[in-house]
Order: structure tokens, then C-alpha cells, then sequence
């Protein structure tokens, strides 16, 4: 799955339009809150989500700015420009400060804060692709600071990272999984080493996973994310069964 790619499929419903939620399957050890990718909507993740089988309640936001055929962005894009910055070889947005990043945070602290108040006490994972990556990260670094246990981060890059440098220490020792396509075309994978050396700089437990690939969601995405809501739901211990 890809950030141009539609998909009719039905998204769970919620008394917020802007939130949908996944129930977990048995008892929820954790939260974990999921953010689209250009161009996406949470109808295209839903079952996806939902097919991981998780021991965790998720949250699936949709992004505040509607694009053609229903579909939606975190922040307005200047598809223009998007596009001379793709054809000149620019990939890495860290010099990029996109107007509307306050108003997408603001949604994103709101469903962190629904979700925690459904499972309090439990560790926050959010996931993101794209677009929905380099938002939860500007949440993690932008203040206030959303505070969670993990992330998993598929196909990011830096965003006006001067912004960020400064507070790269709020993920010391927190679970980073990266995941990056050595193919993409829209964020080249040197744009992800370059974020994977500043959160290991920062002392950030990164994950770093390449795969033969574009700008796309890969099965071993899912596979990746299964494995990292268990590892926290099931801390290690002894006699702990294995992860799968």
C-alpha cells in the first residue's frame, strides 16, 4: 500500500468523524494510535489494523485537510511544488517548515488524550506512514511534547529539524522502528538514514529496517508493528512465551 493508493473499504465508526477505533482482542495492553500518510484516509488501514488481531485499542485519526476523491492530509501541500522538488531529487524535508503542522499536532494530542483516557495506565505507541511519520514525530518534539512508549515510523524523513535538534533527547531509550524503502522515489532512503543517525545521536533504541521497495506500506510493516505492541504488552521475563 502506497500514499496514492483508494480503497473503499468501511472504517470503524466513533462519536468523533475524526477518530475511529479498533477494539482490541482480549484484554488492551496497550494504545496504539495510527496516522495516515498523503493522500491516504483511515478507511484504508482499518482492516489491515484490524486483521493484526492486537492486544491494543487503536485510534485511527484522519487527517484535518481534505484532498481530491475524499482523501486527506495532515497539512495543505503545494502539489507544484511538491512535484519540481520530487523532479529536482529532493527528498529530504528537513529544511521544510509547512504552514498548518499547529493545527495537525493539536488533533494529535487530542486522540492521544481520548485514547489514554479509554486505556489509562497503558503504553502509547503511534504509528505513521509518510506524512502521518513525520507528524508524530513533530508531536514527540514540538511542545508541548506528547510523551509515548514507541514508535514505528514507515517511510520518514527529518521535518524543519532545526525545530527538533534541540529536543531529540526526548527519545532516549525509547523503542524508534524505522522502516524505509530503498526504492523511494518521494522520501529517498538517504533522507531516512540521515533521521535514523539523529535519533541514535539522541539516544533514541532504533529499529532500522530497509526493505526492496518504494514509497509503500510493506507486509513487513504490519509484520513489524504485531511484533512491537506485543514486546510492550509483554514485557520479557521468565517463562514469557515467544513473540511472533
Amino acid at each position: 500500500m502506497n500514499d496514492r493508493d483508494a480503497s473503499a473499504s468501511p472504517s470503524p465508526s466513533g462519536p468523533d468523524p475524526a477518530l475511529a477505533w479498533i477494539e482490541p482482542v482480549g484484554e488492551a495492553r496497550a494504545g496504539l494510535l495510527v496516522l495516515h500518510g498523503l493522500d491516504m484516509a483511515p478507511a484504508q488501514l482499518a482492516p489491515l489494523l484490524a486483521s493484526l488481531r492486537l492486544p491494543a485499542l487503536v485510534g485511527l485519526l484522519c487527517g484535518p485537510v481534505e484532498r481530491a476523491g475524499g482523501l486527506r492530509a495532515w497539512w495543505p501541500v503545494d502539489d507544484a511544488r511538491r512535484a519540481r522538488r520530487l523532479a529536482a531529487g529532493a527528498s529530504d524535508l528537513h529544511a521544510i517548515d509547512p504552514p498548518g503542522r499547529e493545527h495537525a499536532r493539536a488533533a494529535v494530542h487530542a486522540a492521544a488524550q481520548a485514547l489514554r483516557a479509554r486505556v489509562p495506565g497503558l503504553p502509547l505507541v503511534v504509528a505513521g506512514f509518510s506524512q502521518g511519520a513525520m507528524l508524530a514525530l513533530d508531536c514527540v518534539f514540538q511542545d508541548p511534547p506528547l510523551t509515548v512508549s514507541a514508535l514505528a515510523l514507515w517511510s520518514a524523513s527529518r521535518l524543519a529539524f532545526d525545530d527538533w535538534k534541540p529536543a531529540l533527547h526526548r527519545l532516549r531509550g525509547v523503542r524508534v522502528d524505522l522502516l524505509h524503502g530503498s526504492a523511494d522515489a518521494n522520501i529517498g532512503i538517504a533522507a531516512a538514514r540521515s533521521l535514523r543517525d539523529a535519533l541514535l545521536a539522541g539516544g533514541a533504541d532504533v529499529r532500522w529496517a530497509p526493505f526492496d521497495g518504494g514509497h509503500e506500506i510493506p507486509l513487513q510493516a504490519w509484520v513489524g508493528l504485531r511484533r512491537l505492541v506485543r514486546e510492550l504488552g509483554y514485557p520479557p521475563g521468565p517463562g514469557q512465551p515467544g513473540v511472533t
